[in-house]
């Protein structure tokens, strides 16, 4: 019989990636009031023999740390990637820091769902909450990058609905959130409550997680490599005057910026004006001598240059389900396997094998590590990275117990919502800097960048990244640590 506490403990305190707790998603993980008594027990991490505790909540703190380092990752490279602009997004082929920040997220959501959904007593209810996280996550994604908000250095707000962007960040995560979950859901009374011997039997017992991830797989790959691309053309508007362009391509399974099927099944779906309209590819060599950072477009550049993209797409967001199913495989060893060694056995094979993969798929030029298009050696390199680091956490912080380090990612892991909308999305910054002096331009944030950080540092690039390292990663770290002591 599995552990009553221990398995309230991983419903309660298991958050998904968005940073939101599941405690709304999984009130159906309820526990039988039979098996509570007076003296309950957990069972800790990787201890094999339950020992006697009180009714104390024991979080699972390698899920918080890794959350926590995810959203560091996405503050520092989102603000830091300017002037740093080799740990900015890849142009095109390859993979920077910024690019590890969607998969970890999507790998963190998996493992955080095996964990909330390990026991359904009411299917009906768990697809109903599973539905309204989604919605909720679709909501603040659009109205947070849809280009309503204008935040932090824009004042302005409101979005023309011609132009609004129905893509981004948590809109991807709900559709990889909804799909991954709704299978876990499904599956509840096919799942084994004890693993065979072996090392496959894990990937046996949950076939269905894997199907799941395997239709996505053909989806993606059968769709790049056959589907038609035809020429196409886009309008940029400058104050009273408009000048077009058209894109010839009329080819199949190609994998370069202007004829690729990912970017065409979102012109479709989307429309051209829906799309991210300040796409990474800009900084190509193509496109700009300044390469890999911004600037002035060469003469020669081609049409494609200044065309919109959009790199959380429809078909890339269906390749992105496999993250998650790989992140939910993670969660089902951490219920299965008790002991330390089986655990990290699982963990780091399998992420080692990820990684051998991708770099044989980019090496060989078959299929390169691309994040806009969210290729498979793109999957296969970044869930390998997760998984190791998910790996090491675990030995740091849960083996040996070392948690005071991480306390920062800790912290803002449980309030993983939090930062990401005052923080990562700028809202906090947008406020204050309403209350200016003047100009809109003398705030306080901007005078504390300016003269305390890059003036004493004489140094763009110095101040800029200490000043997002402690105005900003280390305050909100300091926050989420006060908030979680109160």
């Amino acid at each position: 019989m599995e552990d009553p506490k221990r398995l309230e403990e991983g419903s309660r305190h298991a958050l998904s990636e968005a940073g939101e707790k599941v405690e709304d998603t999984t009130i159906e993980l309820s526990v039988d009031k039979k098996e509570k008594t007076s003296k309950e027990y957990e069972e800790p991490l990787g201890v094999e023999n339950p020992i006697l505790l009180k009714k104390t909540s024991k979080r699972v703190a390698t899920l918080d740390a890794f959350r926590g380092l995810t959203i560091v990752l996405m503050i520092l490279v989102d603000d830091a990637g300017g002037v740093y602009e080799r740990i900015d997004h890849s142009p095109w082929n390859g993979c920077t820091l910024a690019d590890f920040v969607m998969p970890f997220f999507l790998f963190i959501v998996g493992v955080a769902i095996a964990l909330a959904l390990k026991r359904v007593p009411n299917v009906k209810y768990a697809v109903r909450k599973i539905i309204i996280r989604t919605l909720k996550m679709l909501f603040w994604g659009i109205l947070l990058q849809g280009g309503y908000s204008h935040a932090p250095d824009d004042l302005d707000y409101g979005v023309d609905m011609k132009k609004i962007r129905w893509c981004g960040i948590l809109q991807r995560i709900a559709l990889v959130y909804m799909i991954v979950a709704l299978i876990e859901t499904f599956t509840t009374k096919l799942r084994p409550t004890t693993i065979k011997p072996g090392y496959f039997s894990i990937f046996s017992a949950y076939r269905w997680q894997w199907l799941g991830g395997f239709v996505a797989f053909l989806i993606y790959m059968i769709t790049t490599f056959t589907l038609y691309v035809p020429n196409w053309s886009y309008t940029i508007h400058h104050h009273h005057k408009s000048e077009s362009f058209t894109v010839e391509c009329g080819m199949r399974g190609h994998l370069g910026p202007a004829c690729n099927a990912v970017g065409y099944v979102d012109r479709q779906v989307w429309g051209i004006n829906h799309l991210y309209s300040q796409p990474v590819w800009i900084r190509l060599k193509a496109c700009t001598l300044s390469s890999p950072a911004s600037g002035p477009l060469r003469p020669d550049a081609p049409n494609w240059c200044r065309a919109p993209f959009e790199p959380e797409g429809l078909l890339s967001s269906i390749s992105a389900i496999l993250s998650g199913v790989i992140g939910i495989h993670y969660g089902h060893v951490l219920i299965h396997f008790k002991g330390h060694v089986e655990r990290l056995k699982q963990w780091v094979s399998m992420g080692v094998g990820l990684l051998i993969i991708a770099v044989l798929l980019h090496f060989t030029d078959a299929i390169p590590i691309n994040k806009q298009l969210y290729s498979i050696s793109y999957v296969c390199f970044t869930a390998g990275a997760a998984g190791i680091v998910f790996s090491v956490f675990y030995i740091l912080i849960d083996v040996w117990g070392k948690r005071t380090p991480f306390l920062l990612f800790e912290w803002i892991g449980m309030n993983a919502m939090l930062v990401f909308v005052l923080g990562a999305q700028g809202i906090l910054a947008g406020f204050v800097n309403g209350w200016y002096y003047e100009s809109a331009d003398n705030n306080l944030v901007n005078w504390i960048q300016d003269h305390v950080f890059i003036d004493v540092w004489n140094s763009e690039r110095v101040g800029s990244l200490l000043y997002v390292i402690f105005a900003e990663i280390t305050f909100w770290g300091v926050l989420s640590g006060i908030l979680h002591k109160l």
